[in-house]
């Protein structure tokens, strides 16, 4: 097996044109006005980009083809790994890892999904390709994360007391020993007991509400702890966008700066499943404020219930 450090050699996101203010899906969502308030005053919602119009494909192959420039000449993507949240995104006759594959004209790639993890899917994938790059023992092999999927229904969209899902999507390039960020740990954590999402008793939901944030912090410092660093050595987390109540919570247990948790695209973007992060990512880069050589931590939470933690040290040279 070759060894080397997981690098992420570019990283890239997509948001549709179509912005909407959360009042405008009550009906379609079927949330009064009440309910309405509650997200936008205590969760701290207020636009999100949302394309009914819009084709899945058409939503994933922006950043997937923008990420792909970034591979050198003699470079072939050996693994194309489509990460999503919901077990359902397309009919089931079409293999949406495949079909993308296909539409990216990259015969001879293997191409599979990874959804388990729910929101958390697209950092375990890129955990998932990095060892399977070093299995390959071909410095020349690259992989391609893919991750995006629509708010297609109310019942996806809306998780109740929690998030208004919105749709994005995100591409990342990933390789061994490459120029680009270096991957210093990842970590998980999965708590079974949540695993019916939809069938918890409110005593479950009091109890995930109150583990909620010592889980993240938890898996957030040993996620730091593994990647040889102390907390004092993280420039800024990159979180996913579930709400501002949630992060609240969270960084009291962290025991930070708010300034620490990088939070404007909450009310910018709402959540968008596994593409959050690399959403906030790239917004950080495109306004020059990710430092190079600086280390940072992002963050994820998928329902049924996972918590990850990537350590990620960015290098303004490389590929992002």
């Amino acid at each position: 097996m070759m060894a080397g450090h997981t690098t992420l050699e570019r990283i890239e996101s997509y948001l549709p044109e179509r912005s909407v203010r959360i009042e405008e899906l009550g009906e379609h969502l079927g949330l009064r006005r009440a309910a309405l308030g509650v997200f936008r005053k205590f969760y701290g919602l207020d636009t999100l980009r949302f394309d009914p119009s819009l084709d899945l494909f058409d939503l994933l192959r922006p950043a997937a083809r923008r990420a792909l420039d970034a591979l050198p000449a003699g470079g072939r993507i050996a693994y194309l790994v489509y990460a999503h949240t919901t077990q359902a995104v397309a009919p089931a006759d079409l293999d949406v890892a495949q079909v993308v594959r296909d539409d990216l004209e990259l015969a001879g790639t293997e191409a599979f999904g990874l959804s388990h993890q729910a929101c958390v899917s697209s950092l375990g994938a890129i955990d998932v390709v990095g060892e399977l790059l070093r299995a390959e023992g071909d410095e020349n092999a690259y992989a391609l994360m893919v991750t995006g999927e629509r708010a297609y229904s109310p019942v996806v969209q809306h998780v109740p007391n929690t998030a208004i899902m919105a749709d994005a999507a995100a591409a990342c390039l990933v390789t061994l020993d490459g120029a680009g960020d270096r991957v210093r740990s990842f970590v998980t954590r999965t708590l079974g007991e949540y695993a019916r999402w939809l069938e918890l008793t409110p005593e479950q939901n009091t109890e995930f509400g109150e583990q909620y944030g010592p889980r993240i912090a938890g898996v957030i410092h040993t996620a730091v702890a593994e990647a040889g660093l102390s907390f004092e050595d993280i420039e800024l987390i990159i979180p996913h966008n579930v709400n501002m109540l949630a992060w609240r919570q969270t960084i009291k247990w962290l025991e930070v700066a708010p300034e620490k948790v990088f939070l404007e695209n909450v009310p910018r973007y709402s959540h968008t499943f596994a593409s959050d992060v690399f959403v906030n990512y790239t917004t950080l880069r495109d306004e020059g404020r990710l430092v190079d050589g600086a280390h940072y931590v992002m963050v994820s939470v998928g329902l049924g219930a996972t918590f990850g933690a990537m350590v990620i040290t960015h290098r303004k040279d490389g590929g992002t």
